[in-house]
């Protein structure tokens, strides 16, 4: 059995094939709204002859129906687009309202527990946004955050603060800063490191809470196109762990549940 899973991020499509329990290797491309269509028919040239498709989409309406018209002139199976549930795969939805939890971060902590199954988890997520979730050892989804990523920070600033975009010159991205570097000598410079700097502060003040708040500290899971900019700044080793969601996918799409 064939199937096609694809994790729609909001600035990144990433997919790979499901081919049996063989999994294949994880593509991934840009899109922007402009270009929905042709990432949507990009992505699914890998999926002929599945029987089925998979997608995790933060992306918004115009790539899910982007998606759908693909598949429709593909002759293929129409996109199964996945939300967050009550329960599935031994994880336990934390919200009062299920359907509030992106779907994202659902997959995300179903991929994390397959991966460190009867574990404290707590599951960074670095791309536009910041997510961090806390899963405990019964796989009870305990809460999460939710900010601005690093680049969003400096693009918010860039973006309203007229001084601060006229000193930082040229848009190109600083340099990546030598671990335990705080200050820095430039205000390009300072926005990358201000940015990298908080994530990691409130990662670790998460990781603080979520040991008091579960008796032990958990393993952190480190995940997105950010992740390695905040690396060097955090004191403890995460695991790196970028294929999350398609790994939740691929959970479901063997017919894990409960």
């Amino acid at each position: 059995m064939k199937q096609l899973l694809v994790d729609a991020g909001n600035t990144r499509l990433k997919w790979r094939v499901l081919q049996g329990a063989r999994a294949g290797r994880v593509q991934a491309l840009p899109w922007k709204a402009a270009s929905a269509a042709r990432a949507a028919r990009g992505v699914l040239r890998d999926g002929a002859g599945a029987t089925r498709i998979l997608v995790c989409s933060v992306a918004g309406l115009p790539l899910e129906r982007a998606l759908r018209a693909a598949a429709r002139a593909a002759q293929l199976p129409r996109p199964l687009f996945i939300r967050s549930a009550r329960r599935a795969a031994g994880v336990r939805n934390g919200y009062a309202d299920t359907w509030r939890l992106g779907a994202d971060r659902w997959l995300a902590m179903i991929g994390a527990r397959a991966l460190l199954p009867a574990r404290a988890l707590c599951i960074v997520d670095i791309g536009t946004a910041m997510t961090i979730d806390l899963l405990d050892e019964q796989g009870r989804h305990r809460g999460g955050l939710l900010v601005p990523g690093p680049a969003l920070m400096v693009d918010a600033l860039l973006r309203y603060t007229a001084g601060i975009r006229r000193r930082a010159g040229a848009q190109q991205r600083a340099p990546a800063a030598a671990a335990g570097l705080v200050f820095a000598r430039s205000t390009r410079a300072g926005l990358q490191a201000g940015s990298e700097l908080a994530a990691a502060a409130l990662i670790e003040r998460a990781l603080s809470e979520a040991a008091s708040l579960l008796g032990r500290r958990p393993r952190l899971l480190l995940a997105g196109g950010g992740a390695a900019r905040v690396l060097p700044r955090l004191k403890k080793k995460p695991v790196r762990a970028d294929d999350l969601v398609l790994c939740g996918l691929a959970v479901l799409a063997a017919g894990h549940s409960g």
